[in-house]
């Protein structure tokens, strides 16, 4: 259940937010495994001047940068997270987005750091997450 922020330009229309906002989840799908309706996906519009980015660091050329975060439990290896960004790179550039402009940030936390509502810690009830078909946290 990855919750997702993406920051981009107000200056994207409404369409290339909705489909920038389906390719990132398409990738989580595709990449890692995260079920086709877990949907928790915030896109946030900034004006052009709210981005303060290096348009060049680490040799980068960035000039319309489109910011993904992802904050997910632990539990993926290097290989899927690097196969979950170049998914989200391929996605986004099938609706016109640069691969230079991406930006993906990755937090990992524990299941106890999770409440989904009522203050309650639904990550870590085992009848609860065994109905939904996950697996119970690892001892």
């Amino acid at each position: 259940m990855p919750f997702v922020r993406i920051t981009l330009s107000s200056d994207r229309p409404e369409p290339m937010r909705a489909a920038v906002a389906e390719g990132v989840r398409s990738a989580l799908v595709s990449a890692i495994g995260v079920p086709p309706d877990d949907r928790f996906l915030i896109v946030d519009a900034q004006p052009a001047t709210a981005f303060h980015v290096d348009r060049h660091f680490l040799d980068g050329d960035r000039r319309d940068p489109v910011v993904v975060e992802i904050t997910l439990t632990h539990g993926r290896t290097r290989d899927m997270k690097l196969a979950l960004y170049q998914t989200i790179v391929a996605n986004l550039s099938e609706v016109g987005v640069r691969p230079d402009d991406v930006l993906i940030m990755l937090h990992e936390t524990g299941r106890e750091d999770w409440s989904l509502g009522g203050g309650k810690t639904q990550l870590l009830d085992e009848d609860l997450i065994r109905k939904h078909g996950w697996s119970p946290p690892e001892a």
